[in-house]
């Protein structure tokens, strides 16, 4: 028993002394460092949803999405992709600094399309949600139904 204890004190000492690599070290300097806060990066949309309305074949129409990293470290948008050819994002591929706000453009090319339309944008992000779906309607007038 008294065998079995000491393995365990044993045991438990080299475990807290090794660590796990997470500890303070001390530099040159005798200073001891921490280990950097790593943050989080929170993208808050003013809206995620945009309706054109009635718009004619042929147009080709856009909006803003407006976000705010709400986080405490840089949020950067990885990609952004839409469902279909017709619809292109243009956005901004710096890092958003915490409480400053980003854009992404959507243009969407009606030529060809007739009736309502629905598209998603999806948005991937270092954020603590790191997808966001956003949704672009408009219907769409064929200007040989009128």
């Amino acid at each position: 028993m008294i065998k079995r204890f000491s393995y365990t004190i044993v045991i438990l000492l080299l475990l807290t002394s090794t660590g796990c690599g997470n500890r303070n070290h001390k530099g040159e300097t005798g200073i001891v460092s921490q280990s950097a806060d790593t943050g989080k990066a929170i993208i808050s949309f003013t809206e995620v949803e945009h309706n054109f309305g009635q718009v004619k074949e042929g147009e080709r129409v856009g909006c803003i999405f407006t976000f705010t990293n709400s986080g405490t470290t840089d949020l950067v948008i990885n990609s952004v992709t839409t469902t279909c050819g017709c619809t292109v994002p243009k956005y901004e591929r710096k890092p958003v600094t915490p409480g400053n706000m980003g854009s992404l453009e959507v243009i969407f090319d009606t030529e060809g399309k007739n009736g309502i339309q629905s598209k998603t944008i999806t948005v991937r992000s270092n954020a603590i949600i790191p997808v966001n779906i956003l949704k672009i309607t408009a219907e769409v007038i064929n200007n040989s139904n009128n």
